[in-house]
């Protein structure tokens, strides 16, 4: 038996409770893992609450990432007594997932942990580093350099937003953080950001081309955000997609990218090839640095991670939740 997070829906309603689960009720997989952390990211939010559509069978283990200890394995790549990490997959969504002691999953989901991180260390990163280390790879690869202009950095209190603040702020990026929190000014200043603005400033309907002010951004929010900010970037700008906090819609003209020359980059990290995900994890292993993790995470128990997730909900949460699957 172990203990994990197990969502229902039923003739009873829809609802998330810490249970005993009885191990021969693992999912199907040629690893099983012994989950020492997992975290709470925007999706695992939409999960335990039920407010999207996000789980697609019942009962359910959330949590799209883990990282921890194999136990048994019978894929070639990994054997007992290695660290690995997981994130996305569909993991927590259509396959049980990280916030439980005990995971069961393909071995082609998982890739060894850099050594340079612990796994505590692995999720304070969790998918929203990895996705926002994704972001900055394809800044990069669109040809961006440090001096080349400012760069926008929306949701900055979230989860990517953080980490991509630290990063680019790292590789010697100018960056400005837009928060609907400007009380967390300090904090995002202590990331790395040279300028807080207003997340008002990008939320309303805007104008189809704007004043010239980003070189680049990294975009959590989507909607009339994401379109304001095409509307702002400079010639031959880009801006990578990854999150829609305020809506999946895009009210925008075609205006910035025939006129501007403006790239817009969607990043997807639930399917990436795992090529992509291990050259992602070794330049954050190579380019995170240590005391920023302590600021960004805060460590809660697992029987704590439903209420948790209300908060996450109610935008309530700064930076990083990691969940200790094995605190009471």
């Amino acid at each position: 038996m172990f203990k994990g997070i197990v969502v229902e829906k039923d003739a009873q309603g829809y609802r998330a409770s810490l249970a005993e689960i009885d191990e021969n009720r693992l999912p199907a997989g040629d690893v099983t893992v012994r989950v020492e952390y997992s975290t709470l990211n925007y999706k695992d939010g939409l999960a335990i609450t039920g407010k999207g559509p996000v789980v697609r069978s019942f009962p359910m283990v959330p949590g799209i990432d883990f990282a921890g200890v194999v136990e048994q394995s019978d894929h070639p790549e990994f054997k007992p007594g290695d660290t690995v990490v997981l994130n996305g997959w569909g993991v927590g969504e259509a396959h049980w997932g990280g916030l439980a002691q005990r995971a069961r999953v393909k071995g082609d989901w998982l890739i060894p942990l850099p050594k340079r991180f612990s796994t505590r260390d692995a999720m304070a990163i969790g998918t929203a580093g990895y996705t926002a280390m994704l972001c900055v790879m394809a800044l990069e690869r669109h040809g961006l350099k440090a001096g080349d202009g400012p760069v926008l950095v929306t949701g900055a209190n979230g989860g990517v937003g953080s980490v991509a603040i630290a990063l680019l702020a790292k590789l010697g990026y100018t960056v400005t953080a837009s928060t609907g929190r400007p009380g967390e000014s300090d904090y995002l200043r202590r990331l790395g950001a040279t300028d807080v603005i207003d997340r008002k400033e990008l939320s309303e309907p805007g104008k189809p081309l704007q004043k010239e002010r980003w070189i680049a951004a990294v975009d959590s929010v989507g909607s009339h955000t994401l379109a304001n900010v095409c509307a702002q970037l400079r010639y031959n700008g880009v801006v990578t997609a990854c999150g829609l906090a305020q809506g999946l819609d895009l009210p925008a003209s075609v205006a910035p990218f025939i006129l501007r020359g403006v790239s817009l980059v969607g990043i997807d990290s639930a399917m990436r090839p795992k090529a992509d995900r291990t050259a992602a994890w070794e330049r954050l292993a190579r380019d995170l640095h240590g005391p920023f993790l302590e600021d960004i995470a805060t460590e809660i128990a697992l029987p704590q991670a439903i209420d948790a997730a209300a908060k996450l909900m109610r935008g309530e949460i700064r930076g990083r939740v990691v969940v200790d699957v094995n605190a009471s």
